[in-house]
């Protein structure tokens, strides 16, 4: 079988046979309506916490310029919901998404929205350079990714930033074994195809790596979603050692991870296994991998990205220097604070909602607690703890905080303070 991370060769036409598939299984499954969307993002410290989630270092702004790339049937029109300031661009090779996203720009009167049917590695056409580009799910089915997003970030400005996602292989192994059963079979993506495989996974037998999906993830209930996972023509997954050797090949840096917990030794069960110290020794992007292979289940990995000229260098936060007392933490908004049930010595639990993995919470003290309901996305952490008694566990805090996904920090007013 072809291992799960090297895609069988695609014959020469494979961009229009990937094109003429997502023309007749259009996906995501298309929206008619984005209001609750708005109403959730209604909220200016969502878009604040998300802003510097990207963009920790450039004080808060809504007017960038921000590119769709492969915007499927509804992301652009959400982008341009979310961010009303902002000039969207939204593109897409297939014309079936392109009209789904006119619609709801027509629906929602989305005047800050602009679509067009144009292949994302032809991006340098629309002669604009864009602040944020936003790539998800879609260059993992490029026949040549690396040239997607060289062409990408051939339009990002210098002090731009990437949003991009890419399949993982480790946790599709499930589907990668059902995409080799259908191309062994000659299983078409077909409604008919798609209608008979539905019926042939309920046969699946019980410990199959794609019986926990199946039951898990919705998702998979629509045809589209189907399709896409089992019967898309190309399709290819990053380990994380590869993902990094992706991003140099086109002339870019990692920044983060959308959510860092799932892959920081530092968080959750992985701090409490006796190789943790071990782990803590390598490298960074060595850590992330060894973490990744521990795990065993990413489908997916979140990673925001920079060019690799971008002046400065990474905007991310840095705990290891003295900047850090200016930076101003801005809660997550899908954090809760949990006060039931609680583990011996918490005084309250964090959870990010949109973690998966649940051993991803983290126990805090009455001391922590303390300095945690006192984050009001206004004060810098020096203002929190001002005493000199508290730096030392407020660093700590701060930036165990950060590892868990629980705030994203303001550091425009330690960069300002560096560089009067």
């Amino acid at each position: 079988m072809t291992p799960p991370h090297e895609p069988h060769s695609p014959p020469p036409d494979m961009a229009a046979v990937v094109q003429g598939f997502y023309e007749r299984y259009p996906y995501p499954q298309p929206v008619e309506n984005l209001d609750s969307y708005r109403q959730l993002w209604h909220d200016p410290q969502r878009r604040r916490a998300d802003h510097h989630l990207f963009e920790p270092a450039k004080p808060y702004r809504e007017d960038a310029r921000i590119l769709i790339a492969g915007c499927g049937t509804s992301q652009a029109a959400k982008h341009a919901v979310r961010w009303p300031a902002a000039q969207v661009t939204g593109i897409d090779f297939s014309a079936t998404s392109v009209r789904c996203t006119e619609e709801l720009k027509r629906k929602h009167q989305l005047h800050n929205l602009q679509v067009q049917q144009l292949p994302l590695e032809r991006a340098a056409e629309l002669g604009v350079r864009f602040d944020q580009i936003v790539c998800t799910g879609v260059l993992h089915h490029l026949a040549d990714p690396v040239a997607g997003l060289q062409a990408l970030r051939s339009v990002l400005e210098p002090d731009g930033v990437m949003h991009l996602m890419v399949y993982a292989p480790y946790g599709r192994t499930g589907i990668y074994l059902l995409q080799e059963f259908c191309r062994r079979i000659g299983v078409a993506a077909t409604d008919e195809g798609i209608r008979d495989l539905v019926t042939a996974l309920k046969f699946l037998p019980p410990g199959h790596p794609l019986e926990n999906l199946l039951r898990q993830a919705p998702d998979f209930r629509h045809a589209a979603a189907l399709a896409d996972a089992l019967l898309n023509p190309q399709d290819r997954a990053y380990s994380v050692p590869q993902l990094f050797e992706f991003l140099a090949q086109g002339s870019l840096s990692f920044g983060r991870w959308l959510q860092q917990a799932p892959y920081r030794p530092q968080c959750g069960a992985l701090a409490r296994i006796p190789q943790a110290g071990r782990i803590a020794q390598l490298p960074m992007a060595e850590q992330f991998a060894a973490v990744e292979l521990f795990r065993g289940t990413m489908m997916m990995h979140g990673v925001v990205a920079y060019r690799a000229d971008r002046p400065g260098g990474s905007p991310q936060p840095d705990f290891a220097g003295d900047a850090w007392p200016a930076y101003v933490p801005i809660g997550q908004p899908d954090t809760i604070l949990v006060q039931e049930k609680l583990p011996p010595g918490a005084a309250a639990v964090l959870i990010n909602r949109n973690h998966t993995y649940t051993d991803l919470y983290l126990p805090i003290d009455a001391a922590q607690k303390q300095l945690f309901q006192a984050i009001d996305g206004k004060r810098t952490i020096g203002e929190i703890a001002p005493g000199p008694a508290q730096r030392t566990a407020a660093r700590s805090l701060f930036e165990t905080l950060w590892w868990y996904d629980q705030v994203v920090f303001d550091t425009s007013r330690a960069d300002a303070s560096a560089n009067p």
